[in-house]
């Protein structure tokens, strides 16, 4: 189980990077991505590399089905967890609605196609290097790592319900401010 839970950290936090640079590059003005309060993650990217990594094995060995799967698998990822921000915690980290065949702005084929190409990437280049990155680590770092992993989550969540704000999530940015004035 514990390899599981880093990977999961692993994959978020390159999704965070991952979005970073993708913001970055198409000039959009949010360029913060995080998903949490003090962790920089993603956890969509996380979710879905570990819902990609559980698909059977024999999937694996056809790439042509792996990415298709890959790719519906991720959607329903991707759709399911803006669902639950959207309702749970009155928040939405992404708008498709100017994307072509978007599904209510949540999920849309252009990205789908991007998450099974992206799957394929995970599966070939980055797994080997993850596994090996989770099999390393010491047992004694996984019980605080999950501890604070929840806090921020349970912290993150309360403030985005409150404040049904993914800017309330940027405490280094009122730190400038406060500098600044």
């Amino acid at each position: 189980m514990a390899v599981w839970f880093w990977q999961f950290l692993f994959y978020s936090f390159l999704g965070f990077v991952f979005e970073v640079f993708f913001a970055r590059a198409v000039h959009n003005p949010k360029r913060d991505r995080k998903c949490r309060y003090f962790l920089p993650l993603c956890p969509v990217y996380g979710l879905g590399a570990v819902a990609v990594l559980l698909l059977p094995e024999h999937l694996r060995s056809h790439p042509v089905v792996f990415f298709l799967c890959a790719a519906a698998l991720c959607t329903v990822v991707e759709y399911a967890t803006a669902l639950f921000y959207e309702k749970a915690l009155g928040v939405s980290f992404w708008d498709y609605t100017q994307l072509p065949l978007n599904f209510g702005g949540r999920v849309c084929l252009p990205f789908s196609l991007l998450w099974g190409l992206l799957s394929l990437l995970l599966l070939w280049i980055t797994q080997p290097y993850a596994a090996g990155l989770a099999g390393a680590l010491p047992p004694w770092l996984l019980p605080p790592a999950v501890l604070f992993f929840f806090a921020d989550s349970a912290w993150s969540f309360f403030l985005l319900r409150r404040t049904q704000d993914t800017a309330s999530l940027r405490w280094y940015a009122r730190l400038g401010a406060r500098r600044t004035a």
